[in-house]
């Protein structure tokens, strides 16, 4: 494991865009020993698009921090720990940042390999209009919508604090790296968790829309979260050793 310090920042906003997917396609996707958490028969993914302020080691005065806009892929999962017991979390088979520390350091300074890539935002008055584009060309987001007060009736979690309750539990998050056999392992805790409804008038990914990756109906919108100005910290945990399918 590397000798990671904890990262301390604060959470300007982090949008959650929400998929319900058939857990067998999803399962494809997933290293050996992870298994879809699942909703009401479906596994949740989706992607986190979050700015962060402020970003330093723990005990760094909030001068010396950094700011960056992020995107990262991420799945529900579960597995088991070392004593046959459940744990449940995210994998992360991709993310990408537009802060060039980030894409150097990730991975080094701090868990999880980034690549790099354009963001172009608009926020203001509970109004979000994201566009990402990715350097490599291999991944592209749109997501454009507003602050609301309610899940869309179409979701399959019954209310806003069903779904806060089953992201809130996903704190743990495992990472994809270059290195096909290794999973950097990060844990996210929060000082307040607190989630609003963010209504989706537009949502594109190269990732979701894929249809060698997601045939028809396999993958669609469920809903979306949006926190604000939420301090937190990022723990550095012990990685996983998993082969990775192709």
């Amino acid at each position: 494991m590397l000798n990671l310090p904890v990262i301390s920042g604060l959470i300007r906003r982090r949008l959650l865009v929400n998929y319900r997917v058939d857990p067998e396609i999803i399962g494809k996707i997933l290293p050996a020993g992870f298994r879809p958490k699942l909703k009401d028969g479906h596994a949740i993914a989706g992607i986190c698009l979050i700015r962060l302020e402020d970003i330093r080691p723990r005990g760094w005065p909030a001068w010396t921090g950094i700011s960056s806009e992020n995107a990262a892929h991420r799945i529900a999962v579960t597995w088991n720990d070392d004593q046959g017991g459940e744990e449940e979390g995210v994998y992360i088979p991709r993310r990408d940042t537009n802060s060039l520390p980030n894409h150097l350091a990730g991975g080094r300074v701090f868990p999880g390999e980034h690549h790099f890539a354009n963001f172009q935002i608009r926020d203001e008055a509970g109004h979000v209009d994201l566009s990402i584009r990715s350097r490599d060309g291999r991944m592209t987001i749109r997501v454009d919508g507003r602050e609301s007060d309610g899940l869309p009736e179409s979701s399959v979690f019954a209310s806003l604090a069903d779904s806060s309750a089953f992201f809130e539990n996903g704190s743990i998050g495992y990472s994809a790296t270059r290195d096909c056999c290794r999973l950097d392992g990060i844990r996210l805790e929060t000082h307040d968790w607190t989630v609003k409804p963010f209504a989706v008038d537009r949502v594109e990914t190269s990732f979701f829309d894929n249809p060698a990756s997601f045939p028809a109906g396999s993958a669609e919108f469920d809903h979306a979260l949006i926190m604000r100005d939420i301090p937190h910290h990022w723990i550095g945990i012990e990685g996983k050793s998993l082969a990775i399918p192709a």
